[in-house]
């Protein structure tokens, strides 16, 4: 299969991220159904012409029809879902998914799937603080990251579709990364991230500080707007490497706690330094 034969595609999950490769997919030309547990996410998406046609439950004529299915959903419900649906698929349908985690997912997934079939997992590392296919946006996917983690099970064929795939939806960057390799990574930039962000913003109650605070405290807790299901499920499934990057920011944290207590202003100086180099390495990035 390839992305240039125009494949049927199917979106299992119709919220923001599936929504928004609904939307990038379309004005490619593509044709486009969804299942969503969500009649009026349906009806909206076929109203706005983000998909040709769905459906609020696994029909099995959409299923079937599908030669490239996107899987959009949280990452038990995902597997669930594989493990309840699967007999539908048609034999040589290709698999993917945008799940925040993998290693607890892909091997699982790949164990039960069927012979005929090829799961390739992906993630796109793009989103927005709100939820719904109501808010899908395919420019979410201009300047960011989509990061393909196939394991051996994978045919080189699979892993350039997902990377094409990822091109075609807008992506800036396209990378590859084991299972292992990813959870570590995220753990670090996404993960822990929103653990500060959750943390500062439930470390001080004082009243109406919203009345007084600069842009400072809101970019760095931006994300602290967060759907509790979607993440504590994702921090449990990646929970040995997020404890590992959050026992290593609070020694670093504590290392600048020292060097305040100690009128170490040398050394701090230095520290801020080094991330403001650090820091410029990520603004090189955006604008490559």
């Amino acid at each position: 299969m390839k992305l240039e034969q125009k494949p049927r595609i199917l979106i299992v999950g119709l919220g923001l991220i599936g929504g928004s490769y609904a939307k990038a997919l379309i004005k490619k030309g593509y044709s486009v159904s969804a299942i969503d547990s969500r009649q009026e996410a349906i009806d909206y998406a076929i109203k706005e012409h983000i998909i040709d046609k769905g459906a609020a439950f696994p029909d099995p004529a959409l299923i079937s029809e599908a030669q490239l299915i996107v899987f959009a959903l949280y990452p038990k419900v995902f597997i669930d879902w594989i493990r309840e649906y699967q007999q539908h698929f048609s034999p040589g349908t290709v698999l993917t998914d945008v799940t925040g985690v993998k290693g607890s997912v892909v091997y699982t997934v790949q164990e039960m799937l069927r012979p005929d079939v090829e799961f390739i997992p992906a993630h796109p590392m793009a989103g927005r603080e709100v939820y719904g296919v109501e808010n899908s946006d395919e420019r979410i996917f201009r300047e960011a990251n989509y990061i393909v983690t196939p394991t051996e099970r994978n045919t080189e064929e699979a892993i350039l579709l997902c990377e094409e795939l990822g091109r075609e939806l807008g992506f800036a960057r396209v990378s590859r990364l084991s299972p292992e390799k990813h959870d570590d990574m995220i753990g670090f930039l996404s993960q822990l991230t929103h653990c500060i962000a959750v943390t500062l913003m439930n470390c001080n109650d004082s009243p109406q500080l919203q009345d007084y605070t600069g842009d400072s405290f809101r970019d760095l807790t931006r994300i602290a707007r967060i759907n509790d299901k979607m993440w504590s499920e994702l921090f449990m499934m990646n929970r040995e490497a997020l404890l590992k990057h959050m026992n290593a920011f609070s020694e670093s944290f504590n290392d600048l706690r020292q060097m305040l207590e100690n009128n170490d202003v040398d050394t701090m100086r230095e520290a801020m330094r080094n991330a403001t180099a650090r820091r410029a390495l990520f603004d090189k990035k955006v604008n490559e």
